[in-house]
């Protein structure tokens, strides 16, 4: 399908620049042509004595300044048609309606952090016939702290991408506070959950403008907390403008792990009621990972936590681990249940053990 539209797409971009490429050869032929059929009349009436070289240089001036208008405007015209195909592609995504929205009386206040899937399917397509998460249902209590494990394509993702409603359930319903989270006000909801993506973004300035994105009246008190939290103090204090340090767009002035934890703060800053990590210390060395993984606990134990990793290391402390297989829920337990009950569990544990 996608291979089909891109052949029809190259077609037209074909066709219409041999239209443009086309039409100034065109108009410089029908110049030239005019040049050469005005020269030859008029050189049979200058030899009879009817037109004078002056009256010849004359309309050569007056015919070019009139040929090479019209060459412009044909030019203004192939631009103009351009242009508006382009407004009209803007002005699509403009008048775009999106397929969520808030309800006639959202709730705008999130009670908790407690977490319900009820019967949940999911297709990005919408088609019930493909699934990428299937039939989960799991409850997950305000504070606790769980890990989610799987492979590649397993729906780790997906799953957490509901909670703050970024989509729609094709199927069942998600709770969060004990409500619908279709019934709450969407900015109120995704206000009260903050996730922390293994591609992190960070915006050309200081890094003090950076945090303040994710709470834009936060003090500066607030900012060192967060990043003492994230372990992002440390290095922060060692550059020489510490946290006036500017940074590059897309934080290319400082390494993954810097940009993971800042990111984590800002994140932070919010004081969410549930905290969503999609292998966002992927880049952040075991031994600053456990220190985040234990000020989370000590400093945040209201907040819900949901930690998406590859390493067992990042997850195995968690109050349960969720493993993911296929889109569905494959296990529900603790560190060492799993290791005990589930194969999934202990190859990646036994894996990470023998790579150690």
């Amino acid at each position: 399908k996608f291979q089909n539209i891109s052949e029809e797409i190259y077609k037209d971009f074909s066709k219409a620049e041999k239209i443009v490429n086309f039409n100034m050869p065109v108009m410089q032929l029908c110049v030239y042509a005019c040049i050469l059929l005005i020269s030859w009349f008029s050189a049979r009436l200058i030899v009879y004595g009817e037109m004078t070289t002056g009256e010849l240089a004359s309309m050569m001036t007056y015919i070019m300044q009139i040929l090479i208008s019209l060459m412009f405007i044909s030019i203004v015209m192939v631009m103009v048609t351009l242009s508006r195909a382009s407004g009209e592609r803007i002005a699509e995504v403009l008048e775009e309606v999106p397929d969520l929205h808030n309800p006639d009386e959202p709730v705008a206040d999130i009670s908790d952090g407690s977490i319900v899937f009820e019967n949940v399917s999911f297709s990005y397509a919408k088609d019930k016939d493909k699934l990428c998460l299937k039939d989960t249902s799991l409850s997950i209590a305000s504070g606790e702290t769980i890990g989610i494990i799987g492979g590649t394509g397993s729906s780790k993702s997906t799953l957490v991408q509901l909670i703050p409603r970024l989509y729609d359930v094709t199927e069942g319903r998600i709770l969060v506070g004990g409500r619908d989270v279709r019934a709450y006000d969407l900015e109120a909801l995704r206000n009260s959950v903050a996730m922390v993506l293994q591609k992190n973004v960070l915006f050309s300035g200081t890094i003090k403008e950076n945090l303040r994105w994710g709470n834009e009246n936060a003090t500066d008190e607030e900012l060192v907390k967060a990043c003492q939290l994230a372990c992002a103090d440390e290095f922060i204090e060692k550059f020489p403008d510490k946290y006036d340090t500017y940074i590059e767009q897309g934080g290319t002035n400082v390494s993954g792990g810097q940009r993971q934890r800042l990111c984590i703060a800002r994140a932070l800053l919010k004081k969410p009621k549930i905290l969503i990590l999609d292998d966002s210390t992927s880049a952040v060395d075991t031994k600053t990972d456990a220190h985040i993984r234990q000020a989370f606990l000590e400093e945040i134990p209201d907040t819900t936590k949901l930690i998406i990793a590859q390493r067992i290391s990042s997850v195995q402390d968690a109050d349960r681990i969720i493993v993911m297989d296929g889109g569905a829920v494959n296990a529900i337990g603790t560190h060492e249940e799993l290791l005990k009950t589930n194969k999934i569990y202990q190859e990646v544990y036994y894996s990470q053990q023998k790579g150690e």
